[in-house]
């Protein structure tokens, strides 16, 4: 038996397609050869990488470094506004917390000065007293001994103590010299309530001492007010903060402030 020819197999296979099949196989583009040197090889993957888009399993639009590498910053060109607010901000913390530093320090230098002071004996406040000396005495335990003037009592406030509306009430104290002469300085008696501001209804309970009276408390310098505090009328007798200055001119007094602390 002979045996069959191959070339008559592969004769009848090739010309039984179809004719569309056969100009497809004719004008097929042959599959490209993959170049053997290194550095070509690479080039070439980069080309099938950008003409598939990346490869099977990556995003088509996927671009690597390679092929678009990063550009350098700007040269020659102003900075924006971002760029400066950055840089002003460390500088502003550095500030800021050596100004914290500076006042901790301060604050901690004047609690013990007035910490000092006020173990110190009482000490009694002359006639006469100069007022540029009051801020080195400041927090310092004095007394004095005189008349409470309660016909020119002045009364602070609103004041809000624990939910209740008040008053701090700062009374001259007037003293005399040998001669006869009048010397009068600021008591601050503390505060009152709403109710209780009527001298009257003080009077009734013992709350208006009459004559010679002995005081003692700190020599202080009360606190000024603020932008927002409504200015005094002492023509009207409304006082909304310690206005020393002012106090002593309605009341003839020395600007000199002393926060009672006992009364005798």
């Amino acid at each position: 038996m002979s045996k069959p020819n191959p070339f008559l197999k592969l004769f009848r296979r090739y010309y039984s397609q179809p004719a569309s099949a056969f100009f497809r196989t004719a004008h097929a583009r042959p599959p490209p050869t993959r170049p053997q040197c290194p550095h070509t090889r690479i080039l070439f993957l980069r080309s099938q990488s950008r003409r598939v888009g990346g490869g099977p399993g990556l995003d088509p639009s996927f671009v690597s470094i390679l092929d678009r590498p990063a550009k350098m910053a700007r040269v020659g060109k102003q900075h924006g506004p971002g760029l400066i607010i950055l840089a002003i901000i460390p500088v502003t913390a550095f500030i800021l917390g050596c100004w914290q530093v500076q006042r901790l320090g301060w604050k901690t230098e004047l609690v013990a000065r007035f910490e000092d002071r006020l173990t110190f004996p009482p000490l009694e406040l002359p006639l006469r007293i100069d007022p540029a000396a009051i801020q080195d005495f400041d927090y310092r335990r004095v007394y004095a001994r005189g008349v409470l003037r309660h016909d020119q009592e002045m009364l602070i406030g609103p004041r809000i103590l624990d939910g209740e509306e008040g008053y701090t009430v700062v009374t001259p104290l007037e003293r005399r010299d040998a001669r006869g002469n009048v010397h009068k300085i600021l008591a601050c008696r503390g505060w009152i309530k709403k109710d209780a501001a009527p001298q009257w209804f003080r009077k009734k309970n013992g709350a208006l001492p009459e004559g010679e009276v002995t005081i003692e408390g700190l020599l202080r310098i009360p606190p000024k007010g603020n932008m927002f505090t409504p200015k005094n009328e002492p023509e009207k007798g409304k006082w909304f903060f310690p206005s020393v200055e002012e106090m002593a001119e309605y009341s003839g007094s020395q600007a000199v402030w002393v926060e009672e602390t006992m009364s005798k």
